[in-house]
């Protein structure tokens, strides 16, 4: 099963490749990772999304909150949450593809960030599923280059991490 896992850290040298030593050392693969300073420069967001059973992702949180730059973390899958990716395209086109390139930006209410004669630069925010079905429908168009952030997500509602080492959210 898909989790999105989301931990407040410490802002230092190192905790990045702590975290991540974690998922490799247990061979588990990380799809996506954000990473970035929040509120203050001493405390940092990592979101990442990873596969995995129940039990091994209680295990994965457990063991991410041993670690000592570690604040908080939480698996935000289960709960009601937002999460969101950018993702930046570069379409070649000319003549009449050129219009089809824009009903498709259009339709999924993306933006022309940059313009030649013969190319377009497409920015696109939302779910991974939407990104996926614009990048589907713009690959037999000419998609030249593609790049993508990663899922940054939020819990909904009033709770949220709350900055104290140890708590679950």
């Amino acid at each position: 099963m898909r989790h999105v896992i989301s931990a407040l850290v410490e802002n230092e040298a190192g905790v990045l490749s702590r975290v991540v030593g974690l998922f490799s050392a247990r061979g588990f693969n990380i799809e996506s990772l954000t990473v970035a300073p929040v509120g203050n420069l001493e405390t940092s967001r990592i979101t990442l999304v990873t596969q995995g059973e129940e039990s091994i992702i209680e295990q994965i949180l457990k063991q991410l909150n041993k670690l000592v730059p570690v604040i908080q973390v939480a698996d935000i899958t289960e709960g009601p949450h937002v999460e969101r990716e950018l993702m930046l395209v570069k379409v070649t086109a000319e003549g009449e593809k050129r219009a089809e390139v824009l009903r498709i930006a259009d339709i999924f209410r993306s933006r022309v960030v940059d313009t030649t004669p013969v190319s377009f630069i497409i920015e696109v925010t939302g779910e991974s599923s939407k990104l996926d079905a614009f990048l589907n429908l713009l690959h037999p168009l000419g998609v030249t280059e593609m790049v993508r952030t990663g899922v940054v997500a939020l819990p909904r509602g009033e709770k949220g991490m709350t900055g104290h080492k140890g708590s679950h959210s």
